[in-house]
């Protein structure tokens, strides 16, 4: 009795622990992103510019983004599921059905290898195009760059990638078209992409992300090509930069060998003035003559400048209140004022962010 006594708060001592030991990690993250724009066109409507979809409300408060996502993950296995409100889903997400609005991410991945290198993720996910993401607080600037706002925020499909150490990272995508949850109806082509991306060390990497597919139905098929390169530097500790360069080319005529183009290069410098200010400066330049992206009724497309100034007070890693300018200018009469079109577009737009991520139970 006394040798089982001792032997079986043990026994039941290891399986708890082994249980313990092979528990997922579990996480809950909430963000939440309440935002005020003035836009000094006071365009008719509440809403600014049709190829905006962040912080797009005129003289109104109102909800970019809420989110509240949970995690698992463990050495061989991980899933996502994230659901979301506000303008960002309502404008983005307006060619989705029903509640597919509101799947901001839903995923599951498996390990391949033993060294857990190489893994499958399927499901929806976020882009892998570009270097901003629709949480406002994972970026510089308050706002999104045109190159952000026009290019896909989110994938349907399944994702393999690698990573042989802690510089490079490569990935293979299968996809359900350009930004599209459901596939466009009519079209029966999968979309493809890549990415690889680079950091020698921990202030500098470098990124180039590609897609190829087609968002129009096999009857009427034209192919989209798109590329993506940014490298990202911090000089100092207080000063950073962000270099990125969109192209992409889209044939003009079914099996024809035109294509219409367009382009996109941004460049992002940030100061940090103390450990609870930063602000940073963009300029960028976006250029669709065709009107492959971003349709227009003038003859010579989508043509524009843009220029802002970022001020953050960021109190701590959760809270971030922003407050950003930001100026518009194309060479036509491309921005609604009141009831007629102006070639400047100038706006106001503050934000108060609170993102929290906590664990529920870890191994």
């Amino acid at each position: 009795m006394r040798v089982t006594g001792i032997i079986l708060p043990l026994f039941f001592a290891g399986i708890l622990q082994v249980q313990a030991q092979d528990a997922p990690q579990i996480r809950v993250l909430g963000f939440v992103d309440v935002f005020y724009a003035y836009d000094f066109n006071k365009p008719v409507g509440n809403v600014r510019q049709p190829f905006l979809y962040n912080h797009n409300r005129h003289n109104e408060i109102n909800l970019n983004l809420g989110l509240i996502k949970l995690s698992v993950s463990d050495n061989s296995y991980r899933a996502n599921l994230a659901l979301q409100t506000g303008t960002y889903p309502l404008d983005n997400y307006a060619a989705e059905p029903g509640v597919l609005k509101s799947v901001f991410e839903a995923n599951a991945g498996i390990s391949l290898d033993k060294k857990h290198r190489l893994w499958l993720d399927a499901g929806v996910f976020a882009s892998h195009l570009g270097f901003e993401s629709a949480i406002s607080m994972d970026n510089w600037t308050l706002t999104r760059s045109l190159s952000a706002e026009n290019s896909p925020y989110y994938l349907a499909g399944a994702k393999l990638s690698y990573s042989p150490d802690k510089r490079w990272n490569f990935a293979a995508l299968i996809c359900n078209g350009w930004q599209r949850i459901q596939r466009l109806p009519g079209n029966s082509l999968p979309s493809f992409g890549t990415q690889i991306g680079y950091k020698p060390a921990d202030k500098f990497s470098l990124n180039w992300s590609t897609f190829a597919g087609t968002d129009s139905p096999d009857s009427n098929r034209v192919m989209r090509y798109f590329s993506n390169f940014y490298g990202k530097l911090l000089i100092t500790e207080r000063i950073g930069l962000i270099a990125g360069f969109d192209f992409g080319l889209q044939q003009t005529k079914p099996g024809g060998n035109n294509f219409d183009f367009w382009y996109c290069p941004v460049l992002i410098a940030r100061y940090r003035l103390g450990n609870t200010w930063a602000m940073a400066l963009r300029a960028e330049y976006y250029q669709d003559l065709t009107g492959v992206i971003i349709e227009t009724n003038l003859p010579y497309g989508f043509s524009t400048f843009g220029y802002s100034l970022n001020l953050d007070y960021l109190p701590n890693s959760r809270v971030a209140c922003r407050m950003e300018g930001r100026w518009l200018n194309s060479p036509d009469p491309l921005f609604q004022k009141g009831g007629t079109l102006t070639q400047n577009n100038l706006t106001l737009v503050t934000s108060i962010a609170i993102k929290f991520d906590s664990a529920i139970r870890s191994r």
